[in-house]
């Protein structure tokens, strides 16, 4: 993996959600590889066990992994207190974690609606409230949404309206919060291949064909270091006049026009 050296991450504090697995988890490794100490909130026992062993070896100093079900609000509240007296001031939040749900519209119970709204969209919403007592002028937060939140697959209502909350939030966020001149920025992947960093039974080596790459303007599909690159950069000074925006990492399959002939 390659990603951008920032010295200006050393010993700062960086809380990062769905760090064991996928793109939270090379966004940990994203931030520990710039000398940041990682608060990593996950709900998954043994995802969490794997990574540690197999991705976070070396770095046991700078890591520690939170338990926590983001569907449960009094466990959010109780995982960011914890964390706030571990750390005392918190630099960076990264809301990663999200599920999702693909049924068809009169098969979905209200119950699985809730789950997916209340881990993508209540979840951030409340990280940020019960963190905001510890985070100080020049902090920020980076909220993962998706394309999804932009155009659809069918039967992901759940996911995509979650999605799209993201973005309303994160503007929203980035005005309340600016008196504190505290920025936030949301970033919305594309299609990103995350199967090398699953937990070991369900990780496994890409498998892509070449039109998977050439379906993207940019020629190839997405890793995960592309996206946490993309947080690094919107945690960085270097993007200290941008707040409020959605930055697409998606090869630029959102701009493209599709035609079936």
């Amino acid at each position: 993996m390659e990603f951008l050296t920032m010295p200006e991450f050393k010993d700062k504090v960086v809380v990062v959600t769905g760090a064991a697995q996928g793109i939270g988890l090379v966004t940990a490794l994203s931030f520990l590889n710039n000398g940041a100490y990682v608060a990593a909130v996950d709900v998954d026992r043994e995802a969490i066990e794997d990574a540690m062993q197999d991705f976070f070896k070396g770095y046991e100093d700078k890591i520690e992994f939170f338990e926590c079900d983001l569907q449960d609000a009094s466990q959010i509240e109780r995982v960011c207190r914890k964390i706030g007296e571990k750390y005392k001031s918190i630099d960076v939040l990264v809301n990663n974690a999200g599920v999702g749900s693909t049924k068809w519209i009169l098969d979905r119970t209200v119950e699985e609606w809730d789950y997916v709204i209340n881990v993508n969209l209540r979840a951030p919403y409340l990280m940020v409230k019960y963190l905001l007592p510890f985070m100080k002028e020049g902090s920020c937060i980076v909220n993962i949404a998706s394309t999804r939140a932009l155009m659809s697959e069918p039967n992901t209502e759940p996911y995509s309206a979650s999605k799209g909350g993201i973005l309303a939030l994160t503007h929203s966020l980035a005005v309340s919060l600016s008196h504190l001149k505290i920025r936030v920025n949301a970033i919305s992947p594309g299609w990103i291949e995350v199967s090398e960093y699953k937990k070991r039974k369900y990780r496994k080596l890409p498998d892509l064909r070449e039109i998977d790459h050439l379906q993207h303007p940019a020629g190839r599909g997405g890793k995960p270091e592309d996206v946490a690159n993309a947080v690094l950069f919107l945690a960085s000074e270097k993007s200290g006049f941008i707040t409020g925006t959605n930055l697409v990492v998606d090869g630029g399959m959102t701009i493209k026009m599709i035609y079936e002939e």
